[in-house]
């Protein structure tokens, strides 16, 4: 085996491992920014149907809640706003979700799901916190969840108090078995925002497999530049020492000395071997003349 195929034979073991410890020590790092960016792009997401609640409570509330004994309005609710104005980007993509869930929901379509229970518990349990983020996987893949807590008010107790104290034209809408008795400053549901991870954790890999192609790149690069210069460098040298050196030992008439300045080791060979061929051949001249 060569000295030029045991130079790139180590060069792709050492380029081999350079990629896999790369890869190890990026891995976790490009996923953890990949979750940051999720979790980032749910909190926008929650912003947004909190402005869509609080437009809603402030200005058109007051409007459509005038005749509510009469005539109950959906569009009224805060909850209802943000569900419906949510509902135009999860028509686009299906895989992001908004919820409003609640324990006790007067629309049984807010009864929560048991993961979404556990999270509604937990912001009961601990009323210091006001956010949540979860993972949890699902048959599409793993689906980070954005939770806030939903907790009562004096304006939710106009229509979450007593059956008796409820618009008539709700009852009429939803019944009187489901969503009273709530108590204020009670925390009786969750926001939750869903959105899945595949998306930032496939752009994660694709950032990982980018700079592991650039360093092989760069690697490539260099071990192209290294057996260059190993060429011109050593084994040039090398190889013109050893055609030297076998034609010597046939006996061959007028070969010549190879010349090579500098003070490197391939220079302090040559001069090695130029002075051992002297000698030899001085050596040979004595004992031609006994």
């Amino acid at each position: 085996m060569g000295l030029r195929t045991k130079l790139n034979l180590l060069l792709l073991g050492v380029a081999l491992l350079g990629a896999l410890v790369f890869a190890a020590a990026a891995t976790p790092f490009l996923n953890g920014l990949a979750r940051e960016e999720v979790v980032q792009s749910s909190r926008i997401m929650m912003e947004s149907a909190a402005g869509a609640r609080t437009y809603t409570s402030e200005q058109v509330a007051p409007l459509l809640g005038r005749d509510i004994n009469a005539h109950f309005h959906p569009q009224a609710v805060s909850a209802y706003a943000a569900i419906k104005s949510f509902a135009v980007l999860h028509a686009r993509f299906p895989d992001y979700s908004y919820r409003e869930v609640a324990l006790n929901p007067t629309n049984l379509d807010d009864r929560p799901q048991d993961w979404e229970a556990d999270i509604v518990q937990y912001f009961r349990a601990n009323p210091s916190q006001n956010e949540v983020v979860n993972e949890r996987q699902t048959f599409r893949g793993p689906v980070l969840s954005l939770s806030r807590p939903i907790i009562v008010d004096a304006r939710c107790l106009e229509c979450h108090d007593t059956p008796a104290r409820a618009p008539a034209s709700m009852l009429a809408a939803y019944g009187p078995q489901h969503g009273f008795g709530w108590r204020a400053n009670e925390t009786v549901g969750a926001q939750i925002v869903s959105v899945p991870m595949s998306v930032a954790f496939a752009r994660a890999a694709e950032v990982r497999v980018m700079f592991i192609g650039l360093f092989l790149g760069v690697f490539v690069f260099l071990a192209i530049v290294l057996n260059i210069g190993l060429g011109l460098v050593v084994i040039g040298p090398v190889m013109t020492l050893s055609r030297i050196a076998e034609d010597v030992s046939l006996g061959k008439a007028d070969v010549g000395e190879y010349a090579r300045k500098g003070k490197d080791q391939i220079a302090i060979l040559v001069a090695s071997f130029n002075r051992m061929r002297r000698s030899l051949e001085e050596a040979m001249r004595m004992l031609s003349k006994r």
